[in-house]
């Protein structure tokens, strides 16, 4: 998605610090994940808009088992 921009990944972890943005992704997960770690979710919603907190799309699929996005590695993403 930000493959092409300059400092894409930052982008991304900016839109993930906002308190709104995990609020939206994890009812979207709630609602299609069935194994999705919703006390995990509720810590991190907790400390989301704090000055202190930083989220990157690997961290937040690691904590909650989030399947609504994706993070790929590398130039490519880490082929296949």
């Amino acid at each position: 998605m930000v493959r092409n921009f300059e400092d894409g990944s930052v982008l991304i972890e900016k839109w993930l610090r906002n308190k709104n943005t995990i609020e939206f992704i994890g009812i979207w997960e709630q609602l299609n994940n069935p194994v999705f770690n919703s006390p995990e979710f509720e810590g991190i919603k907790n400390e989301a808009g704090l000055n202190r907190f930083t989220l990157s799309v690997k961290k937040w699929i690691e904590k909650t088992n989030a399947v609504g996005l994706l993070a790929k590695t590398g130039r490519y993403g880490g082929g296949n």
